[in-house]
């Protein structure tokens, strides 16, 4: 498995997490959301419209399209603080959240990955 296969396998993995939660949404945000210029669309959205309408398809979309991944990822911290509600329903997001930033460790820090 390459290491794009295991970013994929991780994006799915949230969001079957979300669509299990409390979290999942099936209507988008209202289209103005989507222009926020802010970290994490933070004016406009909640974190996980942001992970569930942002996030999750862009990274797809980068792994489709062959477009280079960034070098590292550190969302969890973000969602750790921002998430609200019975640690029941926040504690597996995260587990998967973490286990997608462990994805983008630096290469010199972790030894060589597939490509």
């Amino acid at each position: 498995m390459t290491h794009q296969d295991h970013i994929r396998h991780a994006l799915w993995e949230i969001e079957r997490t979300l669509r299990d939660s409390v979290f999942w949404q099936s209507v988008p945000p209202q289209a103005s959301a989507f222009t926020s210029t802010e970290s994490f669309c933070i004016d406009t959205m909640s974190a996980e419209q942001w992970l569930q309408w942002v996030l999750l398809p862009r990274l797809h979309a980068m792994l489709d399209g062959g477009v280079p991944l960034p070098l590292s990822l550190a969302i969890a911290p973000y969602f750790e603080e921002a998430l609200t509600g019975d640690i029941n329903d926040i504690a597996p997001l995260l587990e998967q959240l973490r286990a997608l930033d462990a994805l983008f460790v630096p290469a010199d820090a972790q030894g060589d990955r597939d490509a």
